[in-house]
């Protein structure tokens, strides 16, 4: 997925905001599904839910005002109840890697209480 960078997603030096990367990342999630016919919506709607339990990120090189970078995410880990994503927040003029993350999803159901996950999901995550 791509994303430009605007004034909103910067501190005052020009620098994207730390906790923006958290947002790309989050986007980029759901497209990612998104592009393999899942809907995270549906799938709220349907009693499943996916709330992070683990997020760990690097901040390799700072992204600037009206850059263009591209997330991109994949499959590292599929349980019963949660999978890990990686993703990578790159300067898509250059390739040059400036953010890199692990994110765990567990998935719960009414009341917050885990259950596994859709088997449409695992599906997807295992092909991906």
């Amino acid at each position: 997925m791509k994303v430009r960078i605007y004034y909103e997603d910067t501190d005052a030096g020009g620098v994207v905001y730390h906790a923006r990367y958290i947002h790309f990342f989050e986007r980029a999630r759901t497209e990612f599904l998104r592009e393999k016919g899942l809907s995270v919506g549906e799938l709220h709607n349907a009693g499943s839910i996916f709330p992070v339990v683990r997020l760990t990120v690097e901040f390799r090189a700072p992204a600037l005002l009206d850059d263009l970078v591209r997330v991109e995410t994949e499959v590292l880990e599929v349980g019963k109840t949660s999978f890990t994503l990686g993703q990578r927040i790159l300067r898509d003029v250059d390739n040059k890697l400036l953010v890199e993350g692990q994110v765990t999803l567990v998935c719960v159901g009414p009341g917050m209480k885990a259950k596994r996950l859709p088997s449409e999901l695992v599906q997807v995550l295992k092909v991906a």
